[in-house]
C-alpha cells in the first residue's frame, strides 16, 4: 500500500515555490554570462562619460570606465577573444585534474575504494563513515552524486535502518560538505583560486592566490561536517522517518556487494602504488637542494621554501592530482582487468573529457565576461564605491563576514555550479573586501561556507531530481517536497556552526591555509 507523502505546508512551501519559479525562469548558465557580457557592455557605455571622484587604488588617479562599446573596444574584444579564452585559468585547472580523475573513475578504482571503506565499517559508525566518505567522494568531481549516495540508501536499509536517511546523509555529506577536504587538496582548490587571484587583479595586480589558502580550514570543515551529518542523522531526520513507510521494490535496487577477488587485489595494488608515489614525493621534498623548494630570494623571512606560492610545489598543485589518481587508476585498471592495454587509459580520460563539454562551453562566456568586466573598470569602481559605503554604515567586521556568507547562500539556491557563482561573485566581492582591509584569503574563506549550505535545498541542484527518483525506489510517494523538508535539518545546522567555525579560525588567528592571510595588504 502506498502511503502518500505530505509536503511541507504554509511559510516553508510558498518559499521553496518561489525559489523554483524563480529559478526556472533563470537562462542557462552559460546564456547568462553572455548576457551579463552584454551587460556590462552596455552599463560601461553608460558611465564611461561621467567622472567619478572615486580614486583608482593602484593609480592615485579618479576611476574612468572604458567604453566597450567603441570601435577599438569591439575590435579588441574580436582578436584577443580566443586569447582570453585560453587564458582562463580555472579551464586548465579543471580540464587536467579531470584527465587523471577520470582514469581513476573509469577503471573503477574509485568505486571499489568507496565500497571497500563502507563495507568494513561498524554499525555503530555508520553513519559518521558515510558521511566522511560522502564528503572525500567530491574529490572526483561527480562521483559523489551517482555512486556515494544511492549506496548510502543501500546500506542503510541493509543495517536496518531508513534507507533515506542514509540517501540524506550522504547528500549532507557530497553536496553540504563539497567545499570541505580532508588533508587531499581537490581540483575545486586551485579553481577557485584561479577566480580569487584574478578579481583580486582588479585592485592589485601583484597579489599571488595559494592554491591551498583555505586547505587548512577546510580541512577542519570536513570533522565539522561529518558530526553535523551523524547527529542530525541519528537524533533528527532518522527519528522523524520511522512514520515514513518503506513501499518501494527493493528487489529492483542496487546492491552493496562486496569486492570480488580481483576488485580486491586491483584495490591492494593500487593503493600500494599510492603509498610508494606519496613517500617517493615526500622524500624528493626533504633535502636543502631539492627542486621543488623556492629560491631563497623569493622567500620572504619566516616562510618555508615549500609553502610559498613561488615554490615549484605549489605551482605543481593541479599536476600532482593528475599524477596521484592517474597512477592508481591505471595500476588498479591492470591488475582488475578493466584495463587491457594502454588504449583503455586513453579512452577512459576520453571519456572524462566528453563529459566536460557542457564546462567547456560555460567557460568560454564565462571568460569573455570576466575579461569586459575586468577591463572596463566597472570592478574598480563598484569595489571602491561598494567599500566607502560599507565604512560608512560602521559594521563590525565579523557581521560583514556574515553578510558575505549569507548572500552568497542565497545566490545558491539559483545557480548551483560552484565555478559559476564564484566567478560572477569574485570580481565584485574580492576587491570589495580589500577595500575594507580583508584578504581574498578570507573572502574565498566565507564563499566556500555560504557556497555549501543551501545547495542541499534547491530543487535548481542539477543532480537535486535524481536524488529525489534515489528516494522513490524505496518510498513511492517521495517527491521534492519530502526531500527538501528532509535536508532542512542539515541546512540549518551548516548554516549556524560553519559560519561560528570561520569567525573562529579569525577571531582567534588561526590560519586558513598555506600562504593566507587574513588582512590585506598581507603581512
Amino acid at each position: 500500500m502506498t502511503v502518500p507523502i505530505p509536503a511541507p505546508r504554509g511559510l516553508m512551501a510558498r518559499f521553496l515555490d518561489v525559489i523554483e519559479k524563480a529559478g526556472n525562469r533563470l537562462p542557462d548558465p552559460a546564456a547568462l554570462f553572455a548576457l551579463l557580457m552584454l551587460a556590462v557592455w552596455g552599463l560601461s557605455w553608460v558611465l564611461s562619460g561621467i567622472s567619478f571622484e572615486a580614486i583608482d587604488p593602484r593609480s592615485g588617479e579618479p576611476i574612468r570606465v572604458l567604453n566597450l562599446l567603441s570601435g577599438d573596444s569591439l575590435t579588441a574584444f574580436m582578436a584577443n577573444m580566443v586569447k582570453v579564452f585560453l587564458g582562463f585559468a580555472p579551464l586548465g585547472v579543471v580540464l587536467v585534474a579531470m584527465l587523471g580523475l577520470g582514469v581513476a573513475e573509469h577503471s573503477g578504482f574509485i568505486n571499489a575504494g568507496l565500497r571497500r571503506a563502507l563495507g568494513v565499517t561498524p554499525k555503530a559508525l555508520l553513519t559518521p563513515a558515510l558521511v566522511a566518505v560522502a564528503v572525500l567522494s567530491h574529490v572526483a568531481v561527480d562521483a559523489g552524486y551517482v555512486l556515494v549516495i544511492p549506496l548510502g540508501g543501500v546500506i542503510f536499509y541493509a543495517a536496518g535502518r531508513h534507507p533515506l536517511a542514509g540517501i540524506a546523509a550522504a547528500f549532507c555529506g557530497v553536496s553540504g560538505g563539497f567545499s570541505a577536504t580532508l588533508f587531499i587538496p581537490s581540483s575545486l582548490d586551485p579553481m577557485l583560486a584561479g577566480f580569487t587571484q584574478s578579481a583580486a587583479h582588479i585592485l592589485d595586480p601583484a597579489v599571488v592566490v595559494n592554491p591551498l589558502n583555505n586547505w587548512i580550514f577546510t580541512t577542519a570543515s570536513t570533522f565539522l561536517i561529518v558530526a553535523i551529518g551523524w547527529f542530525v542523522t541519528d537524533r533528527i531526520v532518522e527519528p522523524r522517518l520511522q512514520a515514513m513507510v518503506v513501499d518501494g521494490n527493493t528487489d529492483d535496487l542496487p546492491k552493496m556487494e562486496p569486492l570480488n577477488p580481483s576488485e580486491a587485489r586491483g584495490l591492494r595494488w593500487a593503493l600500494g602504488a599510492m603509498v610508494v608515489a606519496a613517500l617517493l614525493f615526500a622524500a624528493s621534498l626533504v633535502p636543502e637542494a631539492s627542486p621543488w623548494r623556492a629560491a631563497a630570494e623569493a622567500v620572504p623571512e619566516g616562510s618555508h621554501p615549500l609553502l610559498v606560492a613561488a615554490a615549484p610545489v605549489m605551482q605543481s598543485i593541479v599536476a600532482l592530482i593528475f599524477v596521484f589518481f592517474l597512477l592508481p587508476g591505471v595500476v588498479y585498471g591492470y591488475v582488475a582487468g578493466s584495463f587491457k592495454s594502454h588504449r583503455d587509459v586513453i579512452a577512459a580520460m576520453s571519456k572524462s573529457m566528453a563529459g566536460m563539454g557542457y564546462y567547456i562551453v560555460i567557460a568560454f562566456f564565462i571568460a569573455q565576461f570576466l575579461a569586459g568586466f575586468n577591463g572596463s573598470g566597472l570592478g574598480t569602481l563598484m569595489a571602491v564605491e561598494g567599500a566607502d559605503f560599507l565604512k560608512g554604515l560602521g559594521l563590525p567586521m565579523w557581521l560583514t563576514i556574515i553578510g558575505l556568507i549569507a548572500m552568497t547562500a542565497i545566490v545558491n539556491l539559483f545557480i548551483g555550479s560552484a565555478s559559476a557563482k564564484w566567478a560572477l561573485l569574485a570580481p565584485i566581492m574580492v576587491p570589495l573586501m580589500m577595500q575594507l582591509g580583508v584578504s581574498p584569503d578570507l573572502t574565498q574563506a566565507a564563499y566556500r561556507v555560504g557556497d555549501s549550505m543551501t545547495t542541499i535545498l534547491t530543487p535548481l541542484m542539477p543532480y537535486f531530481p535524481l536524488i529525489v527518483v534515489f528516494c522513490q525506489r524505496y518510498v513511492t510517494g517521495a517527491g521534492i517536497g519530502t526531500l527538501v523538508s528532509i535536508m532542512v535539518p542539515y541546512s540549518i545546522a551548516l548554516s549556524l556552526l560553519w559560519t561560528l567555525l570561520l569567525l573562529a579560525f579569525w577571531g582567534l588567528g588561526i590560519p586558513l591555509g598555506i600562504g593566507a592571510s587574513y588582512a590585506y595588504p598581507a603581512g
